[in-house]
């Protein structure tokens, strides 16, 4: 076998037509061997002679794609000293673009003795390993373009590659769970008939089943679990592990692009897959543990802010390096749209505290290629000082856990909400507009997929957890939550109208509220998952979109207020509201006003009552201060939002000199929820009842 010198970058296995360069780095390693594999179990060793930099790399003809691979680092163990080489570890490529096979979990694939954690072991792990692929990199992306939709027109789709299609009736069995699923007429059909703008996939970087939950007869359904920062996971692909999925990734996205929908990964860049000084050696740790990890004072440990048993060393040049070459691969090569970063507080530590300015988000800033997509912070980890909601660099936005945590007190109930309700409803001006960022960084949510499902979240004030095995010790226990009365499934019928009305009551606020809204897939069904509220290990129907027959009507509002929203500036504008009249629009009326229900303008005493639960809000789609994209002047008609968060009907007064004639043009207290174009008008002074727990919008036109 011929071995040339080859290039030190870049990093990971590069087939050029005729061979394949690799490289990869460790400064702690004595030698590197690349370790070729054969389907008969056999391995060709290559040493890596060259190195540039402590990158190590050879050029190898004739090596095509398809080739597994794997490296044996040669170096110091010495857990002591933070190393834990150990050349009978065959290691995945940190720079893998594909992955092949599954950790066959057993005492070879780490590299301690079970009983003996200070005692090496020399066991070979390569039977037992997922190996990294030789991938082809050439792909017809024809006149693929990206959306660029902006955000004030954007609707995010949280969704789970598998759970989102597992189930669904119209695909074929052999298509179910898997990239080509996302690709499909009738999932796109689906997206774009419920106004969605983005899909947000939950990770798709290649991750690793843990080995706890394997031998409880479990899975790591949601992902965070990274092994391969460049390798889309092998178990959604439809047919084949080696290299055939990132061909049907790429196919996905195009077919979403094709129908104007951006895709958006969750991404984990704060740990990997190898958890403590007690995890396996699948990678990072056997190539150079001290590079990659934030070890403690005593080297044999961890420092640990995700909760996950490490966190990555963001001081690291190397770790910076990868996470930024990962992400321009993945919008470059792969086309995505942008990134959701899992608990991005630990991407900032530095040291010890979350410090905003850190290396990484330096570099974002200055990146040509990864600054000019949709970058969604996760704004907190498990650590200390983590929780970091409005606190993200201006090019930022930011899951607003805030408008979540408001959102669901107020329409249960909780006392004095309201005027935080107001700042939530308005796009967060508290968090966001002292550092120059607008309502568009806030992406408000109610649920995603930690945590409730809307339907739960309405049906249940405890969360039910036992089928995760940890005696339902697992998952958050504060969820401001709501049963409506009944713990649970129930077939009271008042109890069930309850629940429905404040599911519409979620979604309208939702889509009523400035910023970006996100639905977490299968809400728009009322998908249930029995109460728990962390189904992370559960691939399976607790967790999987139960898809329904036609006629649903929580879908059918959930289309018409995504459109309501699309149809009208007036509830996704780029700047705060003023509260005052706009210069230039030729309207006395302020942009935005706050009535009691009597119709008299809200006092601070009206504000800070405890028990004060509904208001009334008056938009003015003739006073949007920011123009069009050609400089055109926005207008828009003009709404009253009605809300009634207690638990009695409340007489509404129209408030007067703000429009002579409104119509209802959605009232949660129907079925439907939206009311016909001949719905009930109203005059200025007329007065409404509105059902408890329920909000009525009314328009009038420009």
């Amino acid at each position: 076998m011929q071995v040339w010198p080859g290039q030190a970058y870049p990093l990971g296995a590069t087939y050029d037509g005729a061979g394949t360069n690799f490289a990869v780095f460790s400064e702690a390693a004595d030698r590197v061997e690349l370790c070729l594999l054969h389907d008969d179990g056999s391995e060709t060793a290559v040493e890596l002679r060259e190195s540039d930099a402590f990158v190590l790399h050879a050029y190898v003809p004739g090596v095509m794609p398809g080739q597994r691979y794997g490296f044996r680092v040669h170096g110091p163990y010495a857990p002591a000293r933070g190393h834990r080489c150990n050349s009978a570890k065959l290691l995945l490529d940190p720079y893998a673009r594909a992955v092949s096979g599954r950790v066959d979990w057993g005492e070879e694939v780490y590299g301690y003795r079970f009983g003996a954690p200070d005692k090496r072991n020399d066991m070979d792990s390569a039977p037992h390993m997922m190996t990294s692929v030789v991938v082809n990199p050439y792909f017809d992306w024809g006149d693929d373009r990206p959306p660029r939709t902006p955000y004030n027109e954007t609707v995010i789709y949280e969704a789970h590659v598998k759970g989102l299609t597992m189930l669904h009736p119209e695909l074929p069995d052999d298509l179910r769970g898997t990239y080509a699923a996302l690709a499909h007429p009738a999932v796109i059909d689906h997206l774009t008939q419920l106004g969605v703008t983005a899909i947000e996939l939950m990770p798709v970087h290649q991750f690793v089943n843990d080995h706890r939950l394997v031998d409880m007869g479990l899975n790591n359904y949601w992902g965070y679990n990274t092994i391969g920062f460049f390798a889309p996971h092998n178990t959604y692909a439809s047919w084949g592990d080696r290299g055939e999925q990132v061909l049907e990734f790429k196919q996905a996205v195009k077919a979403l692009h094709e129908a104007d929908i951006e895709v958006i990964l969750d991404v984990v860049y704060n740990h990997t897959a190898e958890g403590n000084h007690l995890g396996p050696t699948l990678s990072f740790r056997g190539l150079d543990n001290t590079s990659y990890y934030r070890l403690s004072d005593d080297q044999r440990y961890y420092t640990d802010t995700t909760g996950t048993g490490n966190s990555l060393l963001m001081r690291s040049p190397h770790v910076l390096q990868l996470i930024m070459d990962s992400l321009r691969y993945w919008v470059t090569e792969m086309h995505v749209d942008g990134f959701r970063f899992d608990l991005a507080a630990t991407l900032a530590r530095q040291f010890h505290e979350v410090d905003r300015l850190s290396s990484f988000f330096d570099l974002v800033q200055q990146d040509p290629v990864v600054s000019q997509v949709k970058l969604i912070a996760e704004p907190w980890d498990v650590g200390e000082g983590g929780y970091q909601v409005g606190n993200f660099p201006p090019m930022w936005t930011e899951w607003n856990g805030k408008y979540r945590d408001t959102v669901r007190d107020m329409w249960r109930g909780e006392p004095r909400t309201l005027a935080e309700f107001a700042s939530r409803l308005t796009g967060s001006s508290d968090l966001y507009q002292d550092d120059g960022r607008r309502p568009l960084a806030s992406i408000n949510f109610a649920t995603c997929h930690d945590g409730f499902t809307l339907h739960d979240l309405v049906a249940y004030n405890d969360k039910h957890n036992d089928a995760n095995g940890e005696g339902n010790r697992d998952g958050e226990s504060h969820n401001r939550s709501w049963n409506c009365g009944t713990e649970g499934e129930s077939d009271d019928p008042a109890v069930l109208e309850l629940r429905e009305r404040q599911m519409r009551n979620f979604i309208a606020t939702l889509m009523l509220s400035q910023g970006v809204p996100m639905l977490s897939h299968g809400d728009e069904f009322a998908r249930t998952q029995g109460g728990n509220n962390n189904a992370y290990c559960q691939d399976n129907e607790v967790a999987w979109v139960r898809w329904p027959q036609d006629g649903c009507t929580q879908l059918a509002f959930t289309r018409a207020m995504a459109w309501l929203r699309r149809d009208h500036p007036v509830f996704r504008r780029r700047r705060f509201f003023h509260g005052r009249p706009v210069e230039g629009t030729h309207d006395e009326l302020s942009d935005i006003a706050w009535f009691t229900p009597e119709g008299e303008e809200m006092t601070q005493r009206d504000w800070d009552a405890s028990q004060a639960r509904a208001l009334t809000v008056f938009l003015n789609g003739n006073a949007i201060s920011e123009p069009g994209t050609r400089g055109e002047r926005i207008a828009d008609d003009s709404f009253l939002l009605m809300f009634n968060a207690s638990d009695q009907p409340l007489e509404f007064v129209v408030p007067v000199n703000h429009g002579r004639q409104w119509q209802v043009v959605v009232d949660t207290a129907r079925s439907d929820g939206v009311p016909p174009d001949t719905g009930p008008k109203a005059g200025a002074g007329e007065r409404l009842t509105l059902a408890d727990r329920s909000l009525t919008v009314l328009r009038r036109p420009a």
